[in-house]
């Protein structure tokens, strides 16, 4: 596969992934329009659909079928806009901008923001388990511990404590990266298994698949702290030095912005190392693992 092609590829799968989202939230009769209104506005709203793209690519390896990789894909994505929609609270984050636009609190209120991240964290598993209801076996079962596991204590949530805990506070490296292997890694490594298990992975293949996940879930978190101190806003959509106003403890506050890139690439060739025996169903993968450290957003 070309960068052209692979390119092309990105681009397919997120006009697919925006077509299934506006699928599952076309709701009518809906008890309060001013909530599915909310949730519609945070979740349409662009973005780079990573982590629905990264279900469909580890598909691909697979050979999974495109209704279960459009559940998976689309319920990974709730979960994400779910959590930031949370994150931009101002008992959170305290952010006014998301993707160039007003945060979901500012565009609405408070209040219906919540609900909006409540209802979408639900929607996600009700879309889930209705995609996977045909899987063989327990793997549908499977798939929905999967993505509460990643979400969760031990999971998105779990980071995220962690984060908030650790605003102000001396912190070691080690403890940073099971911070964000955590908050950003667990979900962006349960899109890959997702993809991988609507299909047929082999042990060793679903082995390699994981630890290729968590190689990029933790340059993705590092490139995010490294634009927060060096991006455009203008091409962020949003503002950055909020990491330092904060006094979140970050890569680049901890070893540096040198040491932080230089991290994130050994990161991504770890992972690509473990693509090596894949052919080229699995171009894709690599092409979004370079992405992650190439991105300006």
């Amino acid at each position: 596969m070309t960068a052209i092609d692979a390119e092309q590829a990105l681009s397919h799968y997120q006009q697919r992934i925006e077509a299934v989202l506006d699928r599952h939230l076309a709701v009518d009769g809906a008890p309060d329009p001013r909530l599915i209104e909310a949730m519609r506005y945070a979740t349409l709203s662009g973005g780079k659909r990573l982590r629905p793209v990264l279900v469909y690519a580890a598909g691909r390896t697979t050979a999974a079928p495109d209704v279960v990789l459009d559940a998976m894909a689309a319920a990974v994505e709730m979960i994400h806009v779910y959590s930031l929609i949370h994150d931009d609270l101002p008992a959170m984050d305290d952010d006014d901008l998301r993707r160039g636009r007003p945060t979901c609190h500012k565009a609405f209120d408070e209040a219906t923001a919540i609900l909006a991240g409540d209802a979408l964290q639900a929607l996600a598993f009700d879309v889930l388990t209705g995609g996977v209801a045909e899987l063989p076996g327990a793997t549908g079962l499977h798939a929905v511990r999967e993505l509460a596991g990643a979400a969760g204590l031990h999971g998105m949530a779990g980071g995220q404590a962690i984060d908030l805990g650790a605003c102000g506070q001396p912190i070691d490296l080690p403890e940073l990266e099971r911070m964000h292997r955590l908050k950003t890694g667990a979900l962006i490594r349960a899109s890959v298994r997702l993809g991988a298990l609507a299909g047929t992975p082999d042990p060793e293949a679903l082995g390699r698949l994981t630890r290729y996940a968590e190689c990029i879930g933790l340059a993705f978190q590092i490139r995010d702290d490294v634009l927060d101190v060096e991006g455009d806003p203008e091409v962020l959509g949003k503002a950055c030095g909020a990491d330092a106003r904060l006094h979140k403890p970050t890569f680049p506050s901890l070893q540096g912005l040198e040491a932080s890139r230089e991290r994130a690439v050994a990161l991504v060739d770890e992972a690509l190392a473990e693509l090596q025996p894949f052919g080229q169903e699995a171009d894709l993968l690599r092409f979004l693992a370079r992405y992650i450290v190439d991105r300006m957003n």
